[in-house]
């Protein structure tokens, strides 16, 4: 399975201490250079730069080849090279959470799920709470999730 991921996840997952459900998850994890320099990034949390200080071996890092596309260009470069990347070797599935590239990643074909949808799979397979993960995530990262979606969520997981 190939497996693409965009920031958020692999940063949101840090933050929680559920970054070891990837791999277990998912195998190997690609991910752009961009996503390694938003990570980087003065602004970025500081659990994810420190994380970044000894990659893990299931992480490889695989550089996107450029090509001009309209439709991403209101993207962060992040966004962008994950959509192109997973693209390119034919990605099984792309981790990503923001909205305008979620949509851009659907118009191109790609299947999806985000940091919710990992915490999901997680907790049908047994290896987490997940509504304790989903509360953790509201309360200790800037993940914004709408009445709505906190709704669709805890019910998917009161079935799992």
């Amino acid at each position: 399975m190939i497996v693409v991921a965009d920031t958020s996840p692999i940063n949101y997952l840090i933050q929680i201490d559920c970054d070891f459900l990837l791999p277990m998850l998912y195998g190997r994890i690609l991910v752009p250079a961009a996503v390694i320099g938003e990570m980087r990034h003065s602004a970025a949390p500081l659990a994810g730069r420190r994380w970044l200080a000894s990659l893990p071996s299931w992480l490889e890092v695989s550089q996107a080849r450029w090509e001009p596309d309209a439709e991403l260009a209101g993207l962060g470069e992040g966004e962008r090279e994950a959509i192109q990347l997973a693209e390119q070797t034919d990605a099984d599935l792309l981790l990503i959470d923001e909205r305008k590239g979620r949509v851009a990643a659907k118009r191109h074909g790609l299947r999806i799920t985000g940091t919710l949808g990992v915490l999901l799979r997680a907790g049908e397979k047994k290896l987490i709470d997940p509504e304790t993960a989903y509360r953790r995530l509201i309360a200790e990262t800037t993940f914004r999730s709408s009445p709505d979606l906190e709704s669709q969520f805890l019910n998917r997981v009161r079935t799992l």
